[in-house]
């Protein structure tokens, strides 16, 4: 069974421009940057798409659950200081371009 989107139209454009701009970094990053994307995308993959199922989805509901998920894994000690900043920055830039 598969579900289809509720969330509007313009949170669907913005999820796909994100992931776009996370698969450039893939495709043309150095291995820095890939790492950083990698490690962004699986967050953002899975709260993108719980977020797409609710009509009430917009950017600042995805950036809130972003930045909070990576709060948690990195209370985790999931990266170092350095690695968490850049995942970070660059969760900054995608999400102010959306």
């Amino acid at each position: 069974m598969q579900f289809s989107p509720q969330a509007p139209q313009n949170f669907i454009q913005s999820v796909s421009h994100i992931e776009q701009q996370l698969d450039a970094v893939v495709d043309h990053g150095s291995d820095d940057e890939l790492f950083v994307a990698s490690y962004l995308q699986g967050h953002f993959a899975v709260l993108a798409r719980q977020l797409e199922m609710r009509a009430d989805a917009d950017i600042t509901l995805l950036d809130e659950a972003m930045k909070n998920s990576l709060k948690q894994a990195f209370a985790q000690k999931e990266l170092d200081a350095e690695d968490q900043d850049k995942v970070a920055a660059l969760w900054q830039r995608l999400v102010a371009r959306a």
